[in-house]
C-alpha cells in the first residue's frame, strides 16, 4: 500500500481531535435513527439490569449466573461507551470528539469486546463441567475459580486493548480528520493515517484472529465434549433438556462472532459505507438481545423474575 496523499504529519490532530460522520448522511433520517437507537439503548439497559438483579437471587447462586451477571455488566458498558455519543450526534451539528476521547473510546470498545469473548469461553467451560462432570461441579467451579476466570478474562482483554490502541495512535494522522464511522474504531482510524499501514493491517488480522481463535477453540472443545457426553444419555427428554441449557450460550456466541468479522478485513482501501453497520452487531444489537435470549430460554430466570415482579406488585 502506498502512503496516502495529504499534508505532512503534524500535531494538529492531537489538538483538534476528530469528527464522526455518523451512520447516515441524509438529514431526514437523523431523527428516525435517534428514536430507533434510543429505544434500543433503553431496552439494553433495562434488560441487562433485570438480568443482573435476577441473577443475584439466592436461588440462582450457580457459577453460570455469576458469569451471566458479568456478561450483563459488559453489555451495559459496551452500549454506554458507543450509543449515547451516537445519539447526541444524531441531533447535533457538532460531531467532534477529542483526541483523548477517541483513544479512550477505542480502548474501552476493544477491552470490553475481547473480555466478553473470554467470558463466553469461561461460560462454555462451566457448561462442560456441569454436564460432563456433574458430581464434581461444585468443587471444580468454586467461587475462587469463577473469580479467577473473570479476572483472567479482564487481564487478557486489557492487554489486547492496550496494544491495539497504542498501535493505532502511534500512527501519524494528517489531512481530513473526519472518521467515516459512528464511533472511534480501528478500520476508519487507520484510513486517516498518511503513512504506509499495510504492516499494521496484517498485525490487526493476526491479533484479531488470536483474540477470536483462542476462546473459539475452547468453546469448540467444550461443546464437542458436551455433545459426546449428551449423546450417551438414553432418555430423549434428558438429552433435550441438556441441549436446551446450552442453546442460549451458543446463540450469543454466534452473534458476537459475526460482529468481529470486520476486523479480519481491515484493509482501509476496501472500506465502504455499508461496513459501518457491521459493528452495530456487537455495540448495540447483541447487548440488547442477550437478556432476551437468556431470560426467554431459561426457565429458572423466568421463574425468579415472575416471583420478583409479583412481590413488587404486592408492595
Amino acid at each position: 500500500m502506498k502512503p496516502r496523499d495529504g499534508p505532512e504529519p503534524g500535531n494538529h490532530t492531537l489538538l483538534s481531535g476528530f469528527v464522526l460522520s455518523g451512520l447516515a448522511k441524509h438529514p431526514e433520517l437523523q431523527h428516525l435513527l435517534f428514536f430507533t437507537f434510543c429505544f434500543i439503548y433503553t431496552i439494553t439497559i433495562i434488560g441487562n439490569l433485570l438480568i443482573f438483579m435476577v441473577t443475584v437471587h439466592p436461588s440462582l447462586c450457580m457459577p453460570m449466573y455469576f458469569f451471566l451477571r458479568v456478561l450483563s455488566f459488559l453489555d451495559i458498558s459496551t452500549a454506554s461507551i458507543v450509543v449515547p455519543k451516537m445519539l447526541v450526534n444524531f441531533l447535533s451539528e457538532d460531531r467532534s470528539i477529542s483526541y483523548m476521547g477517541c483513544a479512550t473510546q477505542l480502548y474501552c470498545v476493544i477491552f470490553l469486546g475481547a473480555t466478553e469473548c473470554y467470558i463466553l469461553a469461561a461460560m462454555a467451560y462451566d457448561r462442560y463441567v456441569a454436564i460432563c462432570n456433574p458430581l464434581r461441579y461444585a468443587i471444580i467451579m468454586n467461587s475462587r475459580v469463577c473469580l479467577s476466570l473473570v479476572l483472567l478474562s479482564c487481564c487478557s482483554g486489557n492487554v489486547v486493548s492496550v496494544v491495539q490502541t497504542a498501535w493505532v495512535f502511534a500512527l501519524p494522522f494528517c489531512g481530513p480528520r473526519k472518521i467515516n464511522y459512528f464511533f472511534c474504531d480501528i478500520p476508519p482510524l487507520i484510513m486517516l493515517s498518511c503513512t504506509d499501514t499495510s504492516s499494521y493491517e496484517k498485525q490487526i488480522v493476526i491479533a484479531t484472529a488470536l483474540v477470536i481463535f483462542t476462546p473459539f477453540c475452547l468453546i469448540l472443545v467444550s461443546y464437542a465434549c458436551i455433545i459426546s457426553s449428551t449423546l450417551k444419555i438414553s432418555s430423549a427428554e434428558s438429552r433435550h433438556k441438556t441441549f436446551s441449557t446450552c442453546s442460549s450460550h451458543l446463540i450469543v456466541v454466534t452473534y458476537c462472532g459475526s460482529g468481529t468479522l470486520i476486523y479480519l478485513q481491515p484493509k482501509a482501501s476496501s472500506s465502504q459505507d455499508t461496513k459501518k453497520f457491521m459493528p452495530l452487531t456487537y455495540t448495540a444489537i447483541t447487548p440488547m438481545l442477550n437478556p432476551l435470549i437468556y431470560s426467554l430460554r431459561n426457565k429458572d430466570v423466568k421463574e425468579v423474575l415472575i416471583r420478583m415482579m409479583a412481590e413488587l406488585m404486592k408492595k
